[in-house]
C-alpha cells in the first residue's frame, strides 16, 4: 500500500487510542466536570452524581479513577492552580520586561477568571471542613511558594528590599483575591480602579 493510501486511511481511521490515553481523557473529563460545578453550584453542590452527569462518566467510572470525592476536589483544586499559574506565566512573558502596572492588571485578570471560582469555593468550604482543609493546605502552600518564587524573577520589582518581593507578592493576591469574591456580590468597578492606582502608588513609593 503507498503512504498515499496510508494516510488517507488514517484520516478515515485514526489510530485507535491506548489504554492509558482513555484512562487519562477520562481523568480529564471529571476534573472540568468538577471545576465548572465547583463554579457554577458551590462545593456542597458538586455531588458525585452532577459531576458525572455533566462528564458522562458512570459512577463506577469515576471511583475508579479517585477513590473518593475529595480525591476528585483536590485534582480539581490542583488543575485550577496550574492552569492559573501557566496563563499568568504566559501573558506575562508576551509583555517581555512588563510594567508593575502590567503585573498587578495581570494579576488581577487571574484571581477573576472563571475558573478561580472553583478556588475560592473551596477555600472557604475548607474554613469548616477539617478533611477539605487538611488536604487542601499543603496545595495552598505550594501555591504560595510558586507565587512568591515567580516574583522574584520579575524585573519590575527587583527595586523593592531584600526580602519583600514574597510579602508584596502574596499580598497582592490575597487583596485581589478577597476583591473578586466581593465584587461577585457588589461589583464596584470604579472604586476597583481606584484601589489599583492606590496600590501602584504605594509600591511606586509615591
Amino acid at each position: 500500500m503507498s503512504s498515499t493510501a496510508n494516510t488517507e486511511s488514517e484520516a478515515v481511521h485514526p489510530p485507535r487510542r491506548t489504554q492509558e490515553q482513555r484512562r487519562n481523557a477520562t481523568k480529564a473529563r471529571l476534573v472540568q466536570a468538577c471545576v465548572d460545578s465547583l463554579c457554577e453550584l458551590g462545593y456542597q453542590r458538586s455531588t458525585i452524581s452532577e459531576i458525572c452527569t455533566r462528564s458522562g462518566v458512570s459512577q463506577g467510572g469515576l471511583f475508579r479513577h479517585f477513590p473518593t470525592r475529595l480525591d476528585l476536589v483536590i485534582a480539581a483544586a490542583d488543575d485550577v492552580r496550574h492552569k492559573q499559574f501557566e496563563a499568568f506565566s504566559q501573558s506575562l512573558a508576551l509583555l517581555d520586561a512588563g510594567t508593575l502596572e502590567d503585573c498587578l492588571r495581570l494579576v488581577r485578570a487571574a484571581c477573576r477568571a472563571p475558573m478561580n471560582g472553583a478556588w475560592y469555593e473551596l477555600l472557604v468550604a475548607a474554613r469548616t471542613d477539617a478533611a477539605l482543609r487538611e488536604r487542601l493546605a499543603p496545595l495552598t502552600s505550594e501555591y504560595h511558594d510558586q507565587i512568591a518564587a515567580f516574583a522574584r524573577t520579575l524585573p519590575a520589582v527587583q527595586y523593592l528590599p531584600e526580602g519583600q518581593i514574597e510579602l508584596v507578592a502574596l499580598t497582592v493576591v490575597h487583596l485581589f483575591d478577597g476583591e473578586s469574591v466581593a465584587a461577585a456580590v457588589n461589583p464596584q468597578p470604579a472604586r476597583d480602579d481606584a484601589r489599583l492606582e492606590l496600590v501602584l502608588r504605594w509600591l511606586s513609593g509615591e
